[in-house]
């Protein structure tokens, strides 16, 4: 069994992390799918997703932080849309996520969820989600 769907995601700021993680197990729920894999897909060059802590806000701020020392906005950038530090992250973090589904649920760790990251906005992005399972 297979089942698509796509997730809406509104961005407010030019770098944005929110937790989609209850959209995800929504649309997992709702598929009846109750043993498999769930993939997630970004299709865009300047957002990515990524698993990590859902609990401490300043786990965020701290990858934010981490993300703009490594790729920050560098003037021999050559890119005209001059968002060159965007797609660099975007790279580092990827497009996509495969998580296991067992019981009907994502089978995330504890304090795992799921963050669509921003680096170009704010912008209105897609999220598909991809399940296959039984």
């Amino acid at each position: 069994m297979t089942s698509l769907a796509s997730l809406t995601v509104e961005t407010r700021h030019p770098q944005d992390w929110i937790n989609i993680t209850g959209d995800v197990q929504g649309i997992v729920a709702g598929s009846g799918i109750r043993e498999g894999i769930c993939v997630l897909f970004v299709p865009h060059t300047t957002a990515a997703v990524t698993l990590n802590e859902n609990t401490d806000p300043a786990v965020v701020l701290d990858l934010q932080h981490a993300l703009n020392a490594l790729s920050p906005d560098r003037p021999e950038f050559r890119h005209r849309e001059g968002n060159s530090a965007a797609h660099a992250k975007t790279t580092l973090l990827g497009p996509s996520l495969t998580i296991i589904v067992s019981k009907g649920k994502l089978l995330l760790g504890t304090w795992q969820g799921i963050w669509f990251t921003e680096f170009d906005g704010p912008r209105s992005r897609k999220v598909h989600v991809r399940l296959l399972g039984e």
